[in-house]
């Protein structure tokens, strides 16, 4: 039988003349199945039991379906990937036992007591941050459907200072307080709709680039302690040196493997830290004085404070006065009468 050169080139003529006969042989046996699907299709009514028995006879011998599988290349990558699942499965019984024994107390585990309570204290510092998000976008919803409410008082006050006559005055002072009201609390909106973004943004994207890198290195830790486990039992057994070689070359790589995670891992906290501190000093600032500026009515301090922190005013906020700047019935009264006197 003819063998193949690893570059894919022929020994010989022989070879060549063997290829050339496979090529013929494999378009012969497509012709053959042509051919029986045409008689199997034309008869009408043949029956299963033929059908089968054609496609038996039509599909190759098992020899040659091996060697149209290596002449592709399949058979390498099969292989590959079966070599693959078999690392794999061997890692993951590795790790499984050494989880087992670490729960039982029978197995020891690396300790690194210092980075080990900044990965804790990083996890509840994200829960704490997520339940500060959860409530701030509970303000947000309530004070949203306040706004709402009172647009809808604005307008039914509106209505009725249409209808009735008597109350006219009344009823138009009341329908101006709730636009005011409504409009600076547009403004506290866009405030409350950017805070909780930016600290939407670093519970779900940056603690959680972190925790991904965290738990990477302490698969990793597992990894390596399960590796220097079976070091250490064939050190006791006394086993070959060839073994002995093969697993002291893991168990490098997987402690190579270990310490570059664990330096990974004290970087991105130190750099979450950073980054945490500068987003939150800016975002509770912006907080503290739009809450201030709008419940003091100082529509001009809350815009100024919107306009610092580059906060974009919800659409249809229109440019009124403060709330508490708005002239009383009295006022208006007194305007009206000036106005009517020549």
């Amino acid at each position: 039988m003819a063998e193949l050169n690893v570059n894919g080139s022929s020994g010989g003529d022989a070879n060549d003349d063997v290829l050339a006969g496979t090529h013929t042989e494999a378009v012969r046996e497509m012709q053959k199945q042509a051919t029986s699907l045409d008689s199997s299709t034309g008869g009408g009514g043949g029956s299963g039991g033929s059908s089968a028995a054609t496609a038996a006879a039509s599909a190759p011998p098992p020899d040659r379906a091996n060697q149209i599988l290596s002449a592709a290349g399949l058979t390498g990558r099969q292989d590959n990937t079966l070599d693959h699942v078999r690392q794999w499965s061997v890692s993951t019984y590795k790790c499984t036992k050494q989880l087992v024994s670490e729960r039982l107390g029978k197995g020891s585990r690396t300790v690194d007591t210092d980075l080990e309570a900044a990965v804790a204290n990083l996890r509840d510092s994200q829960k704490r941050y997520q339940a500060l998000l959860n409530l701030a976008g509970g303000l947000a919803r309530h004070f949203q459907a306040v706004l709402d409410t009172q647009r809808v008082l604005g307008e039914a006050f509106r209505d009725l200072a249409r209808s009735d006559r008597d109350l006219s005055n009344e009823f138009g002072y009341n329908c101006e307080t709730q636009r005011a009201l409504a409009a600076n609390g547009e403004r506290l909106m866009s405030a409350l709709n950017f805070f909780c973004q930016s600290l939407n943004t670093l519970v779900t994207k940056t603690f959680e680039d972190t925790l991904i890198t965290v738990n990477n290195y302490e698969y990793a830790r597992v990894e390596f302690d399960a590796y220097r486990a079976d070091l250490e039992a064939a050190n006791a057994g006394g086993g070959g040196s060839a073994k002995l070689d093969e697993l002291r070359s893991k168990f490098e790589a997987q402690r190579t493997k270990y310490e570059r995670l664990r330096q990974d891992v004290l970087v991105k906290i130190k750099l979450l830290d950073e980054n945490r501190v500068r987003v939150m000093q800016k975002q509770l600032l912006l907080f503290h004085n739009a809450v201030s500026a709008y419940f003091s009515g100082n529509q001009t301090a809350l815009e100024a404070t919107l306009k610092q922190f580059s906060v974009r005013p919800m659409s249809g906020s229109s440019e009124r006065q403060a709330f508490l700047e708005q002239p009383g019935p009295q006022q208006k009264q007194k305007q009206q009468q000036e106005q009517k006197r020549p």
